[in-house]
């Protein structure tokens, strides 16, 4: 054999060796982390939407795609130490829904990925550079949009006759939830109605105490700014509420199963199935920094006239016609 020969010929062996090792490296499942507040049980309908959207891509749990999950069971304390476990693990993309559990992921990694399924404020929150051009490891949806407070309150005086003061329920531990609160104050003085915060504190907060407050101030009605903390205990918020007879405007539709009056916002289920699409294009090669952040451009408006007529509240036959959806 000439030297020629022998150079071809250990060249295609050295290849025939590394080629199923790339080859399995390239078809490898793909991880996906999931950092949530709350607990499995409680999210459960909306991660089956999330793995529905990435079944419509292609990526299917158990087969081309793993996903690790991460639940901090209520304790924001215990969500930095999670990320990092995902982090160890070694996981593409992080998955994750709100500002609070986006911030952890991100102080966790600046190189890994990460996708927001709803976040309340990607830019004041120092999630992203724009969202235009996020400029980061961050991107996805965000649920926010401008004058959402304010058609909040309005749609809630069409509700309430003579509606001159709102309580407003918000988690005090998230950043984004204080810049909508300003956003909806705002609003409220330009509808002349008199705002009341009622801030949110630790896993166990004292609804007792805060629907003896909106009743020792006479309002009439509150508005329960949405986020996975409000979510976890939208049942108790919702009993309270009935008990003192106080209409609720829930943020986000998948809240309404609590019994609330109405609710105005984003549709969350869908969200959480967009967000499977940030993921396919990260995995097929595009870059956090490059893909915008979307904000929602469709509302549901749900009443519930069961409540309604516990309340004693007559809804407008003008109010339900809009309404996307009424229980009965």
């Amino acid at each position: 054999m000439d030297r020629r020969s022998l150079i071809v010929g250990v060249t295609l062996g050295v290849l025939a060796k590394s080629r199923p090792g790339r080859a399995q490296q390239a078809d490898r499942p793909r991880r996906i982390g999931y950092l949530g507040l709350n607990s499995l049980p409680e999210v459960q309908h909306l991660l089956e939407t999330f793995r529905l959207g990435l079944r419509h891509h292609g990526w299917n749990e158990g087969a081309n795609v793993v996903i690790e999950y991460r639940f901090a069971h209520g304790k924001p304390d215990r969500l930095l130490e999670l990320a990092g476990e995902l982090v160890r693990a070694r996981v593409d993309v992080i998955v994750t829904p709100v500002d609070t559990t986006i911030l952890a992921a991100k102080q966790a990694t600046a190189t890994i990925p990460i996708v927001m399924v709803a976040s309340g404020d990607p830019v004041g929150s120092g999630l992203v550079a724009s969202l235009a051009r996020p400029g980061g490891n961050v991107t996805g949806l965000s649920s926010f949009a401008a004058d959402l407070g304010g058609k909040r309150l309005e749609l809630l005086r069409e509700a309430v006759p003579r509606l001159s003061r709102v309580a407003v329920l918000w988690n005090a531990d998230n950043p984004a939830k204080a810049r909508e609160l300003a956003e909806t104050q705002v609003a409220a003085r330009s509808l002349r109605v008199t705002l009341q915060s009622l801030p949110l504190r630790g896993p166990a907060p004292d609804f007792q105490g805060v629907f003896a407050t909106i009743s020792l101030e006479r309002a009439q009605a509150a508005v329960v700014l949405g986020d996975a903390f409000t979510f976890r205990h939208r049942a108790e918020i919702a009993e309270r509420a009935a008990a003192n007879r106080v209409p609720t405007m829930w943020e986000a539709n998948i809240l309404m199963d609590a019994g609330g009056l109405m609710s105005y916002g984003p549709d969350l289920l869908d969200q959480f199935r967009r967000a499977a699409g940030y993921v396919d294009k990260i995995f097929k090669g595009s870059k956090p920094a490059d893909l915008p952040v979307e904000q929602p451009n469709t509302f549901d408006l749900i009443i519930n006239l069961k409540t309604a007529k516990a309340l004693g509240l007559t809804i407008s036959p003008s109010l339900l016609s809009r309404a996307d959806k009424v229980i009965e």
